[in-house]
């Protein structure tokens, strides 16, 4: 199944694109060439991610621990941009993304996905010059599962 064609964003007074919300996680940034994805993320969003995990990646090879990170990271990714066309691969981002934090912070899907996130990859990336990606990939994982949670709730 092909993504979603998406049409491009309307363009701002100076010709540029306007910024856009990720239909996936909601965060707003400039629009990069491409369509949103199968899993749901903007393709700026998509490329945003990669770039700020890129570096960890190519540690992970050799370094459990960086391996650890990226195996959260993309977790946590998956479970806050599911598949739309899947709507019940969420459960097992969710089960997986609990058994990554060593904990379970009831992260139980809700019928309705979480409407504001607290954290986004934009977060992660903004942070990065100031906190170290392991330790932000950690609290975006537990924040998103904690949005999950809250969403079962209400």
């Amino acid at each position: 199944m092909s993504a979603p064609h998406r049409s491009a964003p309307p363009a701002s007074p100076g010709g540029e694109p306007e910024p856009a919300a990720c239909p996936g996680c909601g965060a707003v940034m400039a629009p990069a060439p491409g369509r949103t994805g199968t899993d749901g993320a903007a393709a700026a969003c998509r490329r945003l991610f990669e770039e700020t995990t890129r570096g960890i990646r190519e540690e992970a090879a050799t370094d459990p621990r960086a391996a650890a990170t990226v195996a959260l990271a993309d977790t946590a990714y998956a479970a806050q941009h599911p598949d739309p066309a899947d709507p019940g691969a969420v459960h097992g981002v969710l089960d997986t993304l609990v058994r990554r934090l060593g904990d379970d912070p009831n992260p139980d899907p809700a019928p309705q996905r979480p409407r504001v996130w607290q954290m986004t990859p934009a977060d992660i990336a903004a942070d990065l010059d100031v906190v170290g990606l392991e330790a932000l990939v950690e609290t975006w994982a537990r924040t998103v599962a904690e949005d999950w949670s809250r969403a079962a709730r209400s």
